[in-house]
């Protein structure tokens, strides 16, 4: 988040340096620098500021040493929850997390639930400004390639669907899948619960077109996504 953000976000709410340095748990004095570029906001601060300023959860800085993902299904259904995901409203949601994070965290998951696997695409189609580089290096260096470019595919969909092909959202996730593309992998994985050998022939012969493409075992369609 840059400096100038935050403090037209503080000036939109009416208040004042000393009122958000007590929500911070720094000084006045350091936000005073904070907002001069003199001082860096720190992801802790940065996730602080997304709750207490209500900004949107893509300027928190994404971890650039993420170790492998040892989140949960609770642990995912409740950072989809701080995002705002419908689907998981009923959560009490924790800290907002850069969206790219949570993405990253669910595709790691071999056994997904699919509650939280059917949120993706919603994630995707409301925060089309996330840290794409960030994402793009973790899901190369993860081989996650193919379980995000189905997800970016299915999105696509969405979109043509809603007649929406001329919007913002559309364009980037355009580039972003043909990005993908670029590293597509052989290799065949799944999205969502984990399948028996007898399930994954029956999705092989089931799967969409985007599916095959992008070699994931799931037959996800966008009519399969009740909150999109």
């Amino acid at each position: 988040m840059n400096t100038l953000g935050f403090k037209d976000a503080r000036a939109e709410r009416g208040l004042t340096q000393r009122e958000v340095a007590a929500r911070l748990g720094v000084s006045q004095s350091y936000v005073a620098l904070l907002e001069r570029g003199r001082r860096p906001l720190t992801p802790s601060l940065a996730r602080k500021a997304a709750r207490f300023l209500n900004l949107r959860p893509t300027v928190v800085p994404c971890d650039r040493h993420p170790r492998s993902s040892r989140a949960t299904t609770d642990s995912l259904a409740k950072s989809l929850s701080a995002l705002g995901y419908p689907g998981f409203a009923y959560l009490r949601a924790g800290w907002k997390r850069n969206p790219s994070e949570v993405l990253a965290e669910a595709l790691q998951q071999e056994d997904l639930d699919s509650r939280v696997a059917e949120a993706l695409p919603w994630v995707l189609l409301n925060y089309p400004d996330l840290d794409r580089d960030w994402l793009l290096r973790e899901a190369r260096l993860r081989g996650l390639t193919n379980r995000l470019g189905f997800l970016v595919s299915l999105a696509l969909r969405v979109l043509e669907q809603r007649g929406n092909q001329q919007s913002d959202t559309y364009y980037v996730l355009q580039e972003l899948e043909q990005l993908l593309e670029q590293s597509r992998l052989e290799a065949e994985s799944s999205l969502g619960p984990r399948l028996s050998a007898a399930q994954q022939e029956w999705v092989r012969q089931n799967r969409t077109e985007e599916a095959n493409r992008w070699h994931v075992l799931t037959t996800w369609r966008p009519e399969h996504l009740q909150y999109v």
